[in-house]
């Protein structure tokens, strides 16, 4: 066995392989950018090596940098964790010349499945059903359209060397064929370096499953189950499960079969994922394998109880399998949320900045509950426009599905995040939509429940129930020890009264203080509405981010965040502010006029931090509704902003290289 590796990555996955290693014993050597200096993998390796600037094409990306890394420490092997380096063959080759072990793949594999165009090439040699597609390069954007064309629309359009949703274009006719050819090139080639792309059939209403396989150097492969990926945005995965709620037994040994008939044919010696597009009938196509650990590989390991991280050291150091494919059985249910550094209100475009507030929820494994967080931030991490915008990847297992689901949904209320904006309020929303819970699923998921964007859910009676009765529970606590305060030049006004408003957004919700007095624990009695009397609990004092006790029968988790006047509250997808009135002050509230924002429709807004990539029209110009205007580029994903409306532009602001801050004008419009 090893006595030292190095990890080729940053992140979460750096952490990850780390926490592993140290649990076998073995010593670690975290590499790092100027922008990863104080990063958690760089604190939890026992040594780190500086690699390069912030830029992952000058630092992590560099093979003979990672090598010098490892002369320089001793390390003996490297695992790549996924991304950057992890499918690259020539990369593996390089270490081996260097006598280094790669804890992957053999380059053999990586070469003939790591790139899609070939995989398919393979498959289709292999008799393994793949979906209808061109495998050649394409040569221009009129090859693009022919090609679509006859194959038929909708067409898919993706990168040969990409992974995550880079490089991944949907296109219903020509003009969107042509568009997403060289969108998708561009995003190639700063994302891989490989503009290589190819167009396939899109198959409509598909659902995303995975098959893990595991193999090692003496010819032994077996499969870990399936993992359902069809919760997607934009072709990149929000939300992973294991087991899929559509498999059978059946077909999850026929999908398994056949994953591990095609990792055998490459000689597959390592961790490895066979993707495969599925219909709502069960049916199912090869998409490609991923010669790498996937992202979402904790769902794996925890209905199965297999580390893969240790499975692949194991077997990059000469090890056989230690399981039969007779030893391998699916117990209970696992789900992951991606949590992302973006904004959920502004069509999640990337946030980036400074984790002012980091707090997870607190790791559980008993009981038959296990809270899993990996994540490679902590509180005061910057998330750099550098890299990817995940800040964690939130696991939960429990025995069935519903109860994984439900832990999820109370981890993430209690997962509280502040300094950037993220996708955990959209999260919690998903884990309570009523498709998701039945499992009735598919690729189009997010685009289908929300056409036109997230917003937070408009609260039910029940939920201005416990909203208002929260808020109450800290607004009366917060003016009696404000009353309380020495000095205080007017006399103590009793916090403690009957009546009481709680205003929620617009909604002005009358509450009633029946008994309990405020303070620290909290237990009052209130009635809302015409509603019963709840028994309100809590350990909530002031200035805490989360409040966690019980409103009735009800176990409630909410997240605080002060406002002017109040709090916004945010649970199980509601999004709202609250602020506690007396009667009278309600009365008058509702009386003040409302304060509009500024009128910013003859602006092109940068919707995100971000590089300006390119400027596509000129003053004076007249431009129609649909038109490009610009291109901006953020987290290695380019976004093409396009005009809402007739118009001509009057002044442009901004010029191609320029970085904007959100909200920076681009350009304007008369």
């Amino acid at each position: 066995m090893f006595s030292k590796i190095l990890v080729a990555n940053r992140g979460e996955i750096a952490c990850r392989v780390i926490k592993t290693a140290r649990r076998m014993g073995i010593k670690t050597v975290a590499v790092y950018s100027d922008a990863d200096r104080d990063a958690l993998h760089v604190e939890m390796a026992d040594e780190a090596v500086h690699i390069g600037p912030a830029a992952a094409a000058e630092s992590y990306l560099l093979a003979d940098k990672i090598i010098a890394a490892c002369k320089e420490t001793g390390a003996e092997a490297v695992h790549p964790g996924y991304g950057f380096l992890s499918e690259r063959s020539s990369f593996p080759e390089a270490l081996a010349k260097e006598g280094i072990v790669w804890i992957g793949p053999n380059s053999r594999a990586i070469e003939a499945m790591g790139d899609k165009i070939e995989s398919k090439k393979f498959a289709n040699n292999a008799n393994v059903s793949t979906v209808p597609g061109y495998l050649g390069v394409i040569e221009s954007a009129d090859q693009a359209v022919e090609i679509a064309g006859d194959i038929g629309y909708p067409v898919m359009i993706k990168a040969s060397a990409g992974g995550g949703g880079k490089g991944m274009r949907i296109a219903w006719n020509g003009e969107e064929a042509r568009d997403g050819y060289t969108r998708s090139k561009s995003e190639a080639a700063s994302s891989f370096g490989d503009d290589r792309v190819f167009i396939e059939k899109f198959i409509e209403n598909p659902r995303h499953i995975e098959i893990q396989v595991l193999g090692d150097k003496h010819g032994n492969a077996i499969y870990l189950g399936e993992r359902e990926c069809s919760i997607q945005r934009r072709n990149q995965k929000v939300i992973e499960e294991a087991p899929s709620p559509l498999l059978d037994e059946e077909t999850r040994r026929k999908m398994g079969e056949q994953a591990v008939a095609l990792a055998q044919a490459v000689d597959y010696d390592s961790a490895g994922t066979v993707e495969f597009v599925a219909g709502q009938d069960k049916s199912f196509y090869f998409l490609e394998m991923n010669t790498r650990l996937q992202v979402e590989h904790p769902v794996t390991e925890l209905i199965t109880g297999v580390d893969l991280v240790e499975q692949m050291i194991r077997v990059a150091a000469g090890e056989e399998l230690s399981l039969e494919q007779d030893d391998v059985k699916l117990k209970g249910w696992s789900v992951e949320s991606r949590i992302y550094a973006e904004d959920p209100y502004r069509n999640f475009l990337p946030s980036i900045g400074r984790l002012v507030r980091y707090q997870p929820p607190e790791e559980v494994s008993a009981d038959g509950l296990t809270i899993r967080n990996d994540t490679g931030v902590v509180e005061g991490s910057e998330i750099s426009m550098f890299y990817d915008p995940m800040i964690a990847k939130l696991i939960t297992h429990a025995p069935t599905r519903e109860q994984a689901i439900d832990a999820m949904s109370t981890a993430l209320d209690a997962f509280y995040v502040d300094g950037i904006q993220h996708n955990v309020p959209f999260l919690t929303a998903l884990m309570n939509h009523p498709r998701w819970r039945s499992g009735e699923l598919a690729t189009s998921f997010i685009a289908d429940e929300y056409p036109d964007g997230f917003s937070p859910a408009v609260p039910d009676e029940a939920a201005y129930s416990v909203l208002a009765a929260v808020a109450l529970s800290m607004g009366a606590l917060e003016r009696e020890r404000l009353d309380h305060l020495p000095g205080r030049l007017r006399p103590h006004s009793g916090a403690v009264r009957e009546d009481w408003v709680v205003r929620l957004d617009k909604t002005y919700v009358p509450i009633r203080l029946a008994a309990g007095y405020p303070g620290t624990p909290v237990e009052l009695d209130v009635a809302v509405g015409d509603g019963p009397l709840m028994n309100v609990e809590s350990d909530w004092a002031p200035g805490a981010p989360l409040w966690s006790g019980k409103v009735g029968d009800q176990p409630v988790t909410v997240q605080i965040r002060k406002v002017t006047g109040g709090h916004r509250l945010d649970w199980q997808g509601y999004s709202v502010v609250a602020k506690v009135m007396t009667p009278r002050v309600a009365e008058l509230d509702e009386l003040m006029p409302e304060k509009l924002p500024p009128d910013t429709s003859k602006m092109l807004l940068c919707p995100m931090p971000g590089l300006v990539v390119s400027i596509a029209v000129d003053e004076g110009q007249e431009v129609k509704a649909g038109e490009q205007l610009a291109v901006v580029e953020a987290m290695k994903m380019e976004n093409v902003l396009r005009a809402e409306r007739d118009c001509t532009i009057s002044a442009i602001k901004a010029a191609p290289g320029d970085s904007l801050a959100v909200d920076a004008v681009i350009m304007e419009f008369s």
